[in-house]
């Protein structure tokens, strides 16, 4: 198809093919270009009329203020609520903090190891945060920085709590005292005559004078790993304490526990006698460390 068309000048005639290609693509692209103009005009007089007319309706922009208002007035409400949670929070953490202090510091622990005056120092590299800036803090970041410094407080609390057991159940296995409340010693640990040939001989424990009949205490928490008639013994009680501790209590009329008992510092756990190599009412009191016999006044004291 030819479009024929003559120049006023010269008075020529002039062919247009319009199934050429290039002339297609030409039209086609006026074409495009007229609709979107049209398009883009009717958008913004349409957004134009909505906002006149969404301003032209005071009803309308006095609800919006109110509802607005409304909603700032709830949130402070709740902003303040939660600083005054916060203040509470804060002064229970200040306590916590001098108590962990004050227990630190009767336990003869490391203050470096439990410091309940700063926060641990911490680093790391950077993450994938996209390269985000920072941010003015908020009560969001408050909370969230609160919440973990109770978290690491929990956590030295609990590690102190593990020590001070620890502590406390070794001081428990750890064997101390005597094997009985009244009585005295009549023979100590090392080398003595022996009182039945004369000879000189090494005593392995310390012998405690008592009337026959008084208690037998044990002087640790442990096991019984014997409770009967050993020779030489007589009747022996023996008590595994743990971390090598090991004491016997012997020459008794009789045993109150049996083996594979757990006994307490303190409990009675037989009679005082003269069974087996004996020369009168008493205990024979012996502790063995790592399977060999120790002094027991380290243990007993004065």
């Amino acid at each position: 198809m030819n479009l024929i068309f003559f120049s006023k000048s010269r008075g020529k005639a002039h062919h247009l093919n319009l199934s050429h290609p290039v002339t297609l693509t030409l039209l086609c692209i006026l074409g495009l270009g007229v609709l979107a103009g049209a398009f883009m005009g009717g958008l913004k007089v349409g957004v134009r009329g909505a906002t006149m007319g969404a301003l032209g309706d005071p009803a309308m922009v006095a609800a919006e203020r109110a509802e607005l208002a409304a909603m700032k007035v709830r949130l402070q409400e709740r902003i303040d609520g939660l600083a005054v949670r916060m203040g509470v929070l804060n002064a229970h953490l200040v306590r916590l903090n001098a108590l962990g202090k004050r227990l630190t510091q009767m336990a003869n622990l490391n203050n470096h190891e439990f410091d309940f005056d700063h926060d641990p120092p911490m680093g790391g590299p950077e993450g994938d945060s996209g390269g985000r800036g920072a941010e003015v803090p908020d009560l969001s970041q408050m909370i969230n920085q609160f919440d973990r410094r109770l978290d690491f407080r929990t956590t030295q609390f609990a590690a102190l709590e593990n020590v001070l057991l620890g502590r406390e159940l070794t001081a428990d296995l750890r064997p101390t005292g005597r094997p009985v409340l009244a009585g005295y010693i009549s023979s100590y640990f090392g080398e003595r005559m022996d009182p039945f040939n004369g000879e000189e001989a090494f005593h392995k424990g310390l012998d405690f004078a008592s009337d026959a009949g008084t208690d037998v205490l044990a002087v640790g928490q442990g096991v019984v790993t014997w409770a009967g008639a050993r020779e030489g013994y007589g009747v022996l009680v023996e008590v595994n304490h743990g971390n090598g501790f090991l004491t016997r209590y012997a020459h008794n009329s009789k045993v109150l526990v049996s083996k594979g008992d757990t006994v307490q510092r303190g409990q009675a756990i037989a009679v005082v006698g003269s069974t087996g190599r004996s020369t009168g009412p008493h205990v024979h009191f012996e502790v063995l460390k790592d399977g060999r016999q120790i002094d027991p006044m380290t243990f007993v004291g004065h």
